[in-house]
């Protein structure tokens, strides 16, 4: 297969910073992508609809001319979230969810909740508003192994979260083990995952071997090939509502990432659709990618599937080794490397 034409992708996580950062990246996304679910981890954080709101307002300001591209809005949980910023929220047309971030879980997640007990009776108010919970799930304790934390979140939490809240819609963000793998796969159809491009095409040591790789550095961090990441590229591909396209693309400046205590995150959104098809295609799988990246999503969030479509050509391409960032650079995943399939435009 030399060429394939899917319906327009939606990224059901993404980051696009701020101000003029925001504005080198997000008409990358916008070039790809139907819709994005927006992450609200900014300084200082989304935290009510009014803000998310004002938040869209400056998205869609940024927009390359003529953009279809629409943002989907987020808040961010806190201690001091309350019922009323859920209410709000659900009527709000343009917020289609909220995070939690355990504080300290990664960027900018300080102001995220400190004990998940504290904000039962607000997850208790989204289920009742249909509002979905994306985590970010991993505990935040240092008797905890960083490469187990997804694994110990999910024994230990996640459970609970969902025995309470039997009819809440939960998107476990992120995954990264064959644990979350298996405890999606087992739990009722309102529990989902989204699944990363740098999780599918790399593993622990394409970040150690060789010298410490900061351009491979994420929260959660990247895991073992086996049995990991195998299980996380066997459930994109499997054609399993449950597993849906979303990248987690947080650029960061370069200095930042090459630094002493450097920022985790890795970006991607400059070629995404291409990364997950160059994954499908390793896999023997490429039929499936439709269903992953533009329509389990949309049919999770009870949205329309996009009838607009996008081609992909089967043309070498070797990926920039950066992109301007405002007064400085940003890297992105598989820079200098090459990629078997280009959208066209």
């Amino acid at each position: 297969m030399k060429r394939i034409t899917l319906a327009k992708p939606d990224d059901w996580h993404l980051h696009l910073r701020d101000g003029a950062l925001m504005g080198d990246v997000v008409g990358m996304s916008a070039r790809q992508m139907g819709r994005a679910i927006i992450m609200p981890n900014l300084l200082p954080p989304v935290t009510e609809a009014k803000q998310a709101v004002a938040y869209r307002k400056k998205i869609i300001e940024s927009l390359p001319k003529r953009s279809s591209f629409n943002p989907l809005m987020t808040l961010y949980l806190t201690d001091n979230t309350t019922k009323k910023n859920i209410i709000d929220a659900s009527n709000e047309k343009h917020v289609f969810a909220a995070k939690l971030y355990p504080a300290g879980a990664t960027t900018n997640s300080d102001s995220g909740v400190t004990n998940l007990k504290n904000v039962y009776p607000i997850i208790e108010q989204m289920q009742k508003e249909g509002l979905p919970l994306l985590i970010h799930g991993e505990v935040i304790n240092n008797l905890v192994d960083v490469f187990d934390r997804e694994k110990v979140f999910i024994e230990t939490i996640l459970g609970d979260i969902l025995r309470s809240f039997p009819e809440l819609k939960v998107v476990l963000e992120h995954i990264t083990t064959k644990d979350a793998v298996d405890f999606v796969s087992k739990s009722k159809e309102n529990v989902a995952a989204t699944i990363t491009p740098h999780h599918l095409l790399s593993n622990r040591n394409h970040m150690f071997l060789g010298g410490i790789k900061p351009h491979y550095y994420c929260l959660p961090v990247l895991k073992r090939k086996v049995p990991h990441q195998e299980a996380l590229i066997k459930a994109a591909t499997s054609g399993s509502s449950k597993f849906f396209l979303g990248t987690d693309s947080a650029p960061h400046d370069k200095g930042q990432k090459e630094s002493a205590c450097g920022c985790a995150g890795i970006f991607s959104a400059n070629a995404a659709i291409e990364l997950y098809a160059e994954a499908f295609d390793r896999a023997a799988k490429i039929d499936k990618l439709e269903g992953f990246a533009a329509h389990f999503g949309a049919d999770f969030y009870g949205l329309p599937r996009n009838t607009e479509t996008i081609t992909l050509e089967k043309n070498p391409w070797t990926v920039p080794d950066n992109y301007d960032f405002s007064s400085s650079k940003v890297i992105p995943f598989f820079a200098g490397e090459s990629l078997s399939w280009r959208v066209l435009y």
